[in-house]
């Protein structure tokens, strides 16, 4: 079986990229494939190619033959070289740029026109976040509502009856007969 090395096509018309694939040399171009070892994307600029270089080098030990664009395509990288035993093995690979982070981008264009930021630039990201932040939270009562112990105490200063727990010898007591028998025990004394 003849073993090569070649470009699989994917993507859309007018916006390939392809897989660098290793093939019996009988398979159509987008047929079954043993292994991938790569990717090229041409269209970007500079062109993405990664390619295991490993793998690749296993494959071309053991006599597969690459088609012509993985040649070039392997030179870039410097896995051909490193092949065949030539100088040059780190290849001429570029890579892209690392990409600038916007609010630096907006900053520079305000400081080319001159002018300064009054403010924050407002997202509704950033209002949910400011929205939450004003909010008290569910947990936690607010200054103006009473805590949960409190309707207890409010209930019994309002006059309302309710029974108190006593011990199982004595009788229950409402709050309004404690309520008395506090105010006559305070004028006996």
């Amino acid at each position: 079986m003849a073993v090569k090395i070649r470009l699989k096509r994917m993507g859309k018309i007018r916006q390939p990229y392809y897989r660098v694939v290793v093939v019996d040399s009988r398979k159509k171009r987008d047929g079954r494939v043993i292994e991938e070892i790569g990717k090229y994307h041409p269209k970007e600029d500079p062109s993405y190619i990664d390619v295991v270089s490993d793998r690749a080098q296993y494959w071309l030990g053991v006599g597969a033959q690459p088609s012509e664009a993985v040649e070039v395509i392997l030179k870039v990288t410097g896995d051909w070289q490193k092949f065949k035993g030539l100088p040059g093995t780190e290849g001429t690979l570029r890579t892209r740029e690392a990409k600038r982070d916007k609010t630096e981008i907006f900053n520079e264009a305000l400081k080319d026109s001159g002018t300064t930021a009054k403010s924050e630039a407002v997202t509704a990201k950033k209002k949910a976040e400011k929205k939450a932040a004003e909010e008290p939270k569910a947990d936690e009562p607010k200054a103006d509502e009473p805590k949960a112990e409190e309707p207890q105490a409010e209930a019994a200063a309002e006059g309302a009856s309710e029974v108190v727990e006593t011990p199982a010898d004595e009788s229950p007591v409402t709050t309004e007969a404690a309520a008395d028998a506090d105010v006559e025990s305070a004028e006996k004394a």
